[in-house]
C-alpha cells in the first residue's frame, strides 16, 4: 500500500482535518483527473485561490482552465510557488518534483482522500461508494436533491449529463460524494449518510483479499452517523447493511425499499415499494436492471435527507446518464455504437443484459481488460461474463500504470470465456490497429457495436465511424 502524502509536514487540523473556512492557496497536483479535477473545481467555488497541474493536456484540465484556474501542463517545482496547500492524486508518486518541494518548504502535503475530507467537514455529507454503480447512483442522487430545491454541492468521479459537470459548490446545506474504496478514500470520511451498492472483489492489489474489502465496507457504513442505505440485491452488501441497521433497496423479499414490476427496454421503469406502500413508478430513459436498482438506491437516499418521491421522478425521467456508462456513441452503415466503463465481472454481464433488451440483430461486445493485478485476481471470474453476446473480441491489457505481469495478458479473459462457453464467437486480438481492422470486417447492418473498460478503448467508435465505409 501506498503511503499517505498528508503525513507529517505543514498546518496543524482539527481532528486531522485541515480547516477550510478561511481562504486558502491551493496547488492542485494531478488535477487532469476526474477525481482532483473535481477536487480543484469545487475548491476554488468555495472562495480559495487554485492552481493545478498534470503530466498532460486533457479535457478536464482545460476546463479548469476556463473556469479561472491556472493550470500548467507538466509538473516543475516552481509551481507550487505560493501555495499553502498542496493536494496530490494517488497516481502521482512522491518522487514528483511538485511534492518533492512541498516537503522541502514544509508546506501542507493532502492526499486525495484528506482533501476531500476536509472540503466534506463543510458541509453534511452523504458519501455514495460501492465496487460498481456509484459513479451513476451519486449523480441521480445530485439531479434528484437539486430537482427537490435543496441546492446540493456535490463531488462525482464522471460527469452527469444532464448537468455537465462532476463538482458543484452551493449554498444547501447537503453535499454528495463518490467515495472511492479503491485506495481507502472513503475511511477518512464521516458522513451522516453511508450509502453502498455492493461488495465485489476488486482492488485486491490494494487489500491483499476480499476480507479486507469487506472490513473496509463494514467500517465505512459504520462512520455514518445517521443512517446508511445499501444495495440488498448483493449479498454482501445485504448482510453489512442489516447489521448496521440500514435501509436495505433492491428486489429481494427483504428489502425495506423494494424494487416491483421491472420493465427494461429503451429505458427502464419500476414500482417502488417502502413500508408496505407503493410510492409510485420510476421511469428513466436510459436502460439495464442495474440503472434500475441504482436508481431505487438514490430515491431511497433522497427520501431519507427530505426529497419527495415527486422530486424523485421528475429528475430521473430526464436522467441522461454518466459519460461512459451505456453511452451512446452514434450510428454509421447501419451499426449503432455504444460504450461502457464497465471492467468487472458482474458490470459487464449487466450491461451486456442491458444491450440485449434494445432488440439489436447481433450483438458486438469489444472488451479491454483494465490492470494487470485485476486481471491476475480476478481473470477466471469473466468465464460467464460474456455470455449474453453473439460476438466477443478481447484485447489486451490496459495497464493504468502498472507494470505487465508474467503471463497476463488479455488471452487470460479470452481463454476463461472460451472454456465456459466453446460454441461462443470469441477472439483475442491484442494490438490496437489489427483490432480496429478486425471489428470493422465483422460489424453489418442492425449490429450493436458495444465497446466495454475503462481503459482508452472509449476512442474505438470514433475511429470506427471514421473510417466507414468498411
Amino acid at each position: 500500500m501506498r503511503s499517505e502524502p498528508g503525513a507529517g509536514g505543514g498546518e496543524p487540523r482539527t481532528g486531522g482535518v485541515l480547516d477550510l473556512s478561511r481562504p486558502r492557496r491551493v496547488h492542485v497536483v494531478g488535477a487532469g483527473g476526474a477525481g482532483m479535477s473535481a477536487i480543484a473545481s469545487v475548491l476554488a467555488a468555495m472562495g480559495h485561490v487554485v492552481t493545478g497541474s498534470d503530466l498532460k493536456t486533457s479535457p478536464a484540465l482545460e476546463r479548469l482552465g476556463a473556469s479561472g484556474v491556472e493550470v500548467f501542463v507538466g509538473h516543475d517545482a516552481t509551481h507550487v510557488a505560493g501555495a499553502e496547500v498542496v493536494a496530490v492524486s494517488t497516481a502521482i508518486p512522491d518522487t514528483n518534483a511538485e511534492v518533492k518541494e512541498a516537503r522541502r518548504r514544509g508546506l501542507t502535503v493532502l492526499s486525495r482522500a484528506e482533501a476531500l475530507a476536509a472540503i466534506a467537514s463543510r458541509r453534511r455529507a452523504i458519501a455514495v461508494s460501492g465496487t460498481h454503480g456509484k459513479t451513476t447512483t451519486t449523480s441521480m442522487l445530485a439531479l434528484i436533491l437539486v430537482e427537490a430545491g435543496l441546492r446540493p454541492s456535490f463531488l462525482i468521479g464522471g460527469d452527469v449529463n444532464e448537468i455537465g459537470t462532476n463538482a458543484v459548490w452551493d449554498s444547501g446545506e447537503w453535499m454528495v460524494l463518490e467515495a472511492d474504496e479503491s485506495d481507502g478514500t472513503f475511511l477518512h470520511l464521516t458522513p451522516e449518510i453511508a450509502v453502498v451498492t455492493n461488495v465485489e472483489p476488486d482492488h485486491l492489489d490494494y487489500y491483499g483479499d476480499f476480507d479486507h474489502v469487506v472490513d473496509a465496507f463494514d467500517r465505512f457504513l459504520a462512520s455514518g452517523s445517521r443512517a446508511a442505505v445499501v444495495g440488498a440485491d448483493d449479498e454482501v452488501a445485504a448482510r453489512l447493511g442489516a447489521l448496521h441497521g440500514a435501509d436495505l433497496v433492491g428486489s429481494v423479499p427483504e428489502a425495506t425499499h423494494r424494487i416491483e414490476d421491472l420493465e427494461t427496454g429503451d429505458g427502464v421503469s419500476f414500482a417502488l415499494r417502502v413500508d408496505g406502500v407503493v410510492l409510485g413508478r420510476l421511469s428513466l430513459p436510459v436502460t439495464g436492471a442495474n440503472i434500475a436498482r441504482n436508481a431505487a438506491v438514490a430515491v431511497a437516499t433522497a427520501l431519507r435527507v427530505g426529497a419527495s418521491f415527486d422530486a424523485a421522478q421528475r429528475a430521473l425521467a430526464r436522467f441522461a446518464g454518466v459519460a461512459r456508462r451505456f453511452e451512446s456513441r452514434g450510428e454509421a452503415n447501419g451499426v449503432r455504437f455504444v460504450d461502457d466503463y464497465a471492467h468487472l465481472p458482474t458490470e459487464v454481464t449487466a450491461v451486456i443484459a442491458a444491450a440485449r433488451a434494445t432488440g439489436a440483430r447481433r450483438l458486438v461486445v469489444v472488451f479491454q481488460p483494465h490492470r494487470y493485478s485485476r486481471i491476475a485476481a480476478l481473470g477466471d471470474r469473466f468465464a460467464d461474463a460474456f455470455s449474453g453476446a453473439d460476438v466477443v473480441v478481447i484485447t489486451d491489457v490496459f495497464a493504468a500504470g502498472e507494470s505487465p505481469l508474467p503471463g497476463v495478458t488479455g488471452r487470460v479473459v479470452a481463454d476463461a470465456v472460451r472454456r465456459a462457453h466453446p460454441s461462443l464467437d470469441v477472439t483475442y486480438v491484442p494490438g490496437r490497429a489489427e483490432l480496429r481492422v478486425h471489428v470493422a470486417g465483422l460489424l453489418a447492418a442492425g449490429d450493436l457495436c458495444l465497446t466495454l473498460g475503462a481503459g482508452d478503448l472509449t476512442s474505438l467508435p470514433d475511429e470506427l465511424q471514421a473510417a466507414t465505409p468498411w
